[in-house]
């Protein structure tokens, strides 16, 4: 997490849709109207994140790991870079919930 971030409480976070071994670290920053989350890439896949819906209970994230549709020779390592995204408010008490998804580009 980066200095001054404040971490969200593992009981606010849903990650039961995530595989296992999936990073599940989310914090706020800023007014928490920023929430990060680590995501997980490897060789030529590019890691991001969207915010699926934000409601008064709830903000969906999903983590999306977009891979080149041709096939290139990448390297074998995996990243978990940190990333942010903008909410409409700040988080509050509401629920995290992740999910993840695969995409080509």
């Amino acid at each position: 997490m980066p200095p001054g971030a404040k971490e969200v409480p593992k009981d606010k976070v849903d990650a039961t849709s995530v595989p296992e071994g999936t990073p599940t670290t989310a914090w706020t920053e800023g007014d928490g109207s920023t929430i990060g989350v680590i995501a997980q890439e490897g060789g030529c896949g590019k890691a991001s994140v969207e915010i699926a819906e934000q409601n008064a209970q709830v903000v969906k994230v999903v983590l999306v790991e977009t891979t080149p549709v041709d096939q290139q020779i990448c390297t074998m390592d995996i990243r978990y870079p940190p990333l942010t995204a903008k909410l409409d408010a700040p988080l509050g008490d509401r629920q995290v919930v992740l999910s993840t998804r695969q995409d080509t580009k």
